[in-house]
């Protein structure tokens, strides 16, 4: 027994040897097919059939994403890329001097339209924009040459809206139903000056027209004649900015307010007059077709006597004999300041303004640019004392010009020739003025141009009609084109009228086209609701509105 029961335990131990050894082999051959990918899948890949795509696509997420292919910036074009905060907006602003577009609306617009109609504004930091339009090199725009009598069509624009979106639309609808030029502020009556201009007394800028030769490169295109406005010698900025230019007032020695406004800047002040030809020749110099200027006159309105003037100082302290050869020019004098044919001091608000026309004229007019002026319509009845007042002498303007505009708004000819309503009466009011001003200009070879209402103000009848009975009148009565203002930039009713009028060939106007010949005018009988020209001389047109009217339209209307 001993021996058997000695025996037992190695037969256990070569068992669990046996069985270990199975063991063994059973998973190296598990690991050997598993290596050689044979198809028998384990327990838990069974359970789990995906189990493989999930480890597949974890190895995926470990690898480093590729770097986007590369964008090419196609001819013509350049590549923006992106910085944290960035938009479409604020590239389009940076980019716009650049670029061929006029706006930076219009440029935002074809930056998505170049970047597969991409939407949204703003722009993830890295990301590569296609900026489209790019100019080698700046614009340079020349002026278009036309005769003095060339029929222009014309409305008015703001610095504002000129460099807008909105601006370009109207031009392109004005272009549209028959017009051929627009009038743009380069600075109004607010001194504001539109565009960049270096100069020592041009410190109140806003760039609203960030590019001049675009945008006369535009008008250009579009077969436009471009016309710059400038506000002369009411400008509220530089009086503001630089109180010694202003009007003097006698009583206080401190600067002249007209009716409590500090507005006027002296017009016989040299320095004023030298800025503002200096900035007429500029714009001249950018390519524009045409310079016209407003404001061209002293102050009408406020204390008169106590407004004192700089050439009224100048003619107390350099009196001179005439024929006693050169004349002394003291401190702050100009040649200006002297008539050159009888060598005597400006004695007349009327002789200041003529002799800065001709100086203007004869630096303006080697540019090859037209010269035209606004003047008031009541001017052509030749009052003394609104010639006394504003020195508007259109005999003697029109010697230094090539255009006068004077501004025959019916509304405007307040308690004339006994009508109650003389806005309602545009058929008497623009005859009457046309008659005048073409009496009293026929030998200087000026053209006449009129500006025409536009707008709603005091009249019941303003319609595409009251516009088309204003244009007839006008050019029967030897008007050759004209100028619609509306203050708001709001021209409907002349955008109904157009057409029609464009419609009857000769009636309205001959339909003169920038680059070519006008057509001979068809002679045609004044509409027969035009009233006779009747007008007695005792009634006139005031130089301002009621107080009641003032205040209720300030400056929206009212501005020469």
């Amino acid at each position: 027994m001993s021996r058997l029961s000695a025996a037992k335990p190695s037969v256990v131990r070569l068992s669990t040897a046996g069985l270990s050894t199975a063991s063994l082999a059973a998973f190296l051959l598990r690991v050997a097919l598993a290596s050689f990918g044979l198809l028998f899948p384990t327990a838990s890949a069974v359970q789990n059939p995906h189990a493989a795509q999930l480890v597949q696509a974890k190895a995926d997420a470990a690898k480093k994403p590729e770097p986007p292919a590369a964008v090419i910036a196609p001819p013509g074009a350049d590549l923006y890329v992106a910085q944290r905060g960035d938009s479409i907006t604020s590239v389009a602003r940076k980019y716009l001097k650049r670029t061929k577009y006029l706006t930076s609306a219009e440029l935002a617009e074809a930056i998505r339209a170049a970047n597969h109609n991409r939407q949204g504004v703003f722009l993830k930091s890295g990301e590569q924009i296609v900026i489209p339009g790019i100019l080698e090199w700046p614009i340079v725009e020349k002026s278009v040459t036309v005769a003095r009598d060339f029929e222009v069509r014309a409305i008015y624009l703001t610095g504002v809206m000129a460099g807008s979106d909105h601006g370009e639309r109207i031009i392109r609808h004005w272009r549209e139903v028959g017009g051929n030029a627009v009038v743009f502020d380069i600075k109004d009556s607010d001194g504001i000056v539109n565009i960049a201009f270096d100069h020592p007394l041009a410190s109140g800028q806003r760039h609203y027209i960030s590019d001049l030769p675009k945008l006369i490169h535009f008008l250009h295109s579009e077969n436009m004649h471009a016309i710059a406005r400038i506000a002369i010698f009411r400008d509220e900025h530089l009086v503001t900015s630089h109180p010694e230019l202003a009007v003097k007032s006698r009583r206080t020695g401190q600067p002249w307010r007209e009716n409590g406004k500090l507005v006027w800047t002296d017009p016989s002040n040299p320095k004023v007059q030298d800025y503002d030809i200096a900035l007429a020749k500029f714009v001249a110099q950018a390519g524009v077709d045409e310079v016209q200027f407003d404001y061209v006159r002293f102050p009408a309105e406020g204390d008169q006597k106590d407004a004192e003037f700089n050439y009224q100082i100048e003619h107390a302290t350099n009196r001179v004999v005439t024929g006693l050869g050169p004349v002394p020019v003291g401190p702050g004098s100009a040649q200006g300041r002297l008539s050159p044919a009888t060598t005597q001091p400006l004695t007349q608000r009327s002789e200041v303004i003529a002799d800065f026309l001709k100086r203007a004229y004869a630096e303006i007019h080697p540019t090859g640019v037209l010269f035209s002026l606004d003047v008031f319509g009541v001017m052509a009845w030749q009052r003394p004392v609104d010639l006394a007042h504003t020195g508007q002498d259109i005999v003697a303007m029109a010697k230094h010009c090539d255009v006068l505009s004077p501004m025959i708004y019916p509304s405007h000819f307040f308690g004339m020739d006994g009508i109650a309503h003389p806005g309602d009466a545009p058929e008497h009011f623009i005859g009457e003025s046309m008659d005048r001003f073409k009496l009293i200009t026929k030998d200087s070879g000026v053209v006449i141009r009129p500006w025409l209402q536009a707008f709603a103000w005091r009249t019941k009848t303003y319609s595409p009609q009251y516009v088309e009975v204003q244009t007839e009148v006008a050019k029967q009565k030897g008007g050759i084109g004209f100028l619609f203002w509306n203050a708001n930039n709001d021209y409907s009713k002349p955008y109904t009228a157009m057409p029609e009028m464009r419609a009857a060939k000769g009636r309205y106007f001959r339909g003169d086209e920038v680059g070519s010949k006008p057509e001979p005018a068809t002679a045609t009988p004044i509409a027969a609701t035009v009233s006779p020209v009747t007008a007695p001389n005792t009634n006139v047109e005031t130089l301002a509105p009621s107080a009641s009217d003032s205040s209720r339209h300030a400056q929206k209307i009212w501005r020469h």
